[in-house]
C-alpha cells in the first residue's frame, strides 16, 4: 500500500491509545469534526478504560461532545479495515504493529502525553487536558492539511 501523502485524507482512520478514555477519543472526535464526518474515524485502546470527565469537559469547551463515547479495546474491534492507524502511546503502537502484521495499513506513532498524570488544582489538571487536546488538534490539522474547526 502506498503511504498516504500528508494532504490526502484517509477514508478510515483509527486512533489508538492505552485505555481509549482520553487521547484516542479526543483525536477521533476532532478528526470527524474537522473533516465534517467525511472520514470514518474510530478509536480504541490496549485496555478498557472509562470515560474521563476532564476529557469530556475540555472537548465540550470547543463544542465537541464525546460524552457518549464507549471505550473499546483493539482486540474488540469488529472492523479493522482502516487506511491509517495513528497510535498515541508506545503500548498502543506495539499492539497496532502486531495487529497489522498481515494487513496493508499504514501505522504512525504520534507520542502524546497522558494528561491524567497531571496533579494540582482542578484548573491545573484542566490545563493539562487542554494542552493534550490542542496538541492533537494541531497535529491532525498539520498532518492532513486541514483548516478551520474550533478555535483553541
Amino acid at each position: 500500500m502506498e503511504a498516504l501523502k500528508s494532504e490526502e485524507l484517509p477514508d478510515a482512520i483509527l486512533f489508538a491509545c492505552a485505555m481509549n478514555a482520553i487521547r484516542s477519543p479526543m483525536a477521533s472526535a476532532i478528526m470527524r469534526h474537522l473533516t465534517n464526518y467525511r472520514v470514518y474515524a474510530k478509536s480504541a485502546g490496549v485496555r478498557m478504560g472509562e470515560n474521563d470527565p476532564f476529557a469530556i469537559a475540555v472537548m465540550d469547551e470547543i463544542g465537541i461532545d464525546i460524552s457518549g463515547h464507549e471505550p473499546i479495546t483493539l482486540s474488540d474491534l469488529h472492523d479493522t479495515l482502516f487506511d491509517l492507524i495513528v497510535t498515541l502511546t508506545p503500548e498502543a503502537h506495539h499492539q497496532a504493529l502486531e495487529l497489522t502484521r498481515t494487513m496493508a495499513v499504514d501505522v504512525e506513532y504520534w507520542p502524546t502525553l497522558d494528561p491524567s498524570l497531571a496533579t494540582g488544582s482542578r484548573e491545573q489538571i484542566m490545563d493539562a487536558y487542554r494542552a493534550c487536546r490542542d496538541q492533537l488538534m494541531q497535529r491532525i490539522k498539520d498532518r492532513f492539511a486541514l483548516a478551520g474547526g474550533p478555535v483553541v
